[in-house]
């Protein structure tokens, strides 16, 4: 896999100034207020930045929090981990393996038969539907 490297003003000048946000700053959008929270179209969620396959519709699921949920990554190199003390709290952000695009955080509370719950932001994904 190539890595994609750009500058905050290569960024910023094909992202929105909140996808840019949340993407290149690790920020969140507000609960329920993603275009894909309750999306049910078949097809495979890619990086908002780079268009690397991220998740497929199979493992979406309503977790309840108002963001995007899925069991698993579309493949276990598509995305990186990394520890997120922010907030006051342990969490563990999940980025995209490409480019580094901050993408949300996973969850050990999610359904079999991973247990996870990849708890993604809406603005960091564009969905490529099947068919």
């Amino acid at each position: 896999m190539t890595k994609v490297i750009k500058s905050d003003d290569e960024w910023q000048k094909i992202l929105s100034r909140d996808d840019f946000e949340i993407t290149r700053r690790a920020g969140t959008e507000p609960a329920f207020t993603g275009i894909y929270n309750n999306e049910k179209t078949p097809g495979v969620y890619q990086c908002k930045c780079c268009d690397a396959p991220l998740f497929d519709s199979d493992t979406k699921y309503d977790s309840g929090s108002g963001w995007p949920s899925f069991y698993a990554p579309i493949d276990e190199q598509a995305v990186a981990t990394h520890e997120d003390m922010t907030l006051g709290m342990r969490r563990i952000e999940v980025t995209c393996a490409r480019c580094d695009a901050h993408l949300g955080h996973v969850f050990p509370d999610g359904p079999q038969p991973t247990g996870l719950r990849f708890c993604m932001n809406s603005a960091s994904l564009n969905l490529e539907a099947k068919g």
